[in-house]
């Protein structure tokens, strides 16, 4: 079926991938709280049509239909009365909207991107395309596309593979990240040369922006790596060498994905909208002080991203902090393994 059960997450409502080599509550400043007027149908239907026709340059991102809707409830009648007994229950309540899931705020903060780029820039290509991608029955996407239809969502891209991995199709459709709440399926796409992200349990009090993308680096990731870099510089495993290539290899997916991502932010800044950006950057360096601060700063830089707030904690705890930042994506201190089967990326409390 679609994806297995979802990991819990004690404190943090995040998607949590590693990190490439290489705050602001809602009554927060004006970039942090960037106000956003609702779509009107004119502008709905301009961005749709945009959408069906495949554009060069947008960021495409994958998602799974159990990380934009909750299916907890369908998944167990799935693993108790097996697979015939949950299409019939989806067939039946096809009409029936299901329940927001982990990706869902995500999503909507993706569509406020596109149409502000689609206000600034009409007719650019350069924005965020959805596929929903599922191991679902088509007969059950018809319950999902009623679903996306009755939240207004512009997904107009759909994989549905019927019982097997979906993953084989991620580069069919230019997938640039892929997001799902399978740990291994996100192992085995990051092992295809795929940028991929688990979506973990979100902590059900905290509310992620639906009009900002919040993106945020842990900082000591860094500092690690630069230790990893130095260490395999003495290696002599013959193996070692294939791991180290594999892992720079995804890792210069990532930084694929971020550069593009760098892209969209500074098309807002060349029409003076930086205070208004809906993407907004986030340092937060636990450990280390300045120095580990201002290396993270110039290598996020290097990959033409702009930091719009950071954190140097030295020592202090970082949960406070990254629960009033409540970001999308965080990209913490895990390190990319591809050619392992745990190498995935890993949700973890800070």
């Amino acid at each position: 079926m679609s994806d297995t059960g979802l990991y819990a997450l004690d404190d943090l409502n995040i998607c949590a991938v590693p990190i490439p080599e290489g705050s602001s509550s809602t009554k927060r400043t004006r970039g942090a709280n960037a106000s956003t007027k609702p779509p009107s149908d004119r502008d709905r239907n301009q961005l749709q049509v945009q959408l069906e026709s495949k554009p060069h340059q947008a960021i495409t991102i994958a998602v799974s239909s159990r990380t934009l809707f909750n299916m907890a409830d369908e998944r167990a009648i799935y693993e108790s009365d097996g697979l015939e007994s949950y299409v019939k229950y989806q067939l039946d309540h096809e009409n029936e909207p299901l329940k927001k899931g982990l990706a869902f705020a995500l999503m909507k903060a993706l569509e406020t991107v596109n149409f502000r780029l689609h206000e600034l820039y009409p007719g650019s290509d350069e924005i965020f395309d959805i596929v929903l991608m599922t191991n679902n029955h088509a007969q059950v996407g018809v319950r999902l596309i009623n679903s996306i239809n009755h939240y207004g969502l512009s997904i107009e891209r759909f994989c549905m593979t019927g019982g097997t991995s979906p993953i084989n199709y991620l580069k069919a459709y230019h997938t640039n990240l892929y997001l799902s709440s399978d740990p291994m399926k996100v192992a085995n796409a990051l092992s295809e040369g795929i940028a991929a992200a688990t979506m973990c349990h979100l902590d059900k009090d905290a509310q992620l922006s639906e009009k900002q993308l919040r993106v945020a680096f842990d900082g000591d990731s860094f500092i690690q790596q630069e230790q990893e870099d130095k260490s395999m510089k003495g290696y002599m495993l013959s193996d070692s060498t294939s791991d180290h290539e594999a892992k720079s290899a995804s890792q210069a997916t990532l930084v694929g994905f971020l550069e593009s991502l760098g892209r969209l932010q500074k098309k807002f800044y060349a029409k003076n909208e930086r205070l208004n950006c809906p993407i907004r950057i986030y340092l937060i360096v636990k450990k280390g002080g300045s120095a580990a601060g201002l290396k993270a700063l110039k290598t996020i830089r290097s990959w033409g991203l702009d930091v719009d707030e950071a954190f140097i904690l030295s020592g202090l705890p970082a949960n406070e902090l990254l629960n009033k930042i409540a970001p999308h994506i965080y990209f913490d201190e895990q390190t990319l393994q591809p050619t392992s089967s745990t190498a995935i990326a890993q949700c973890k409390s800070l």
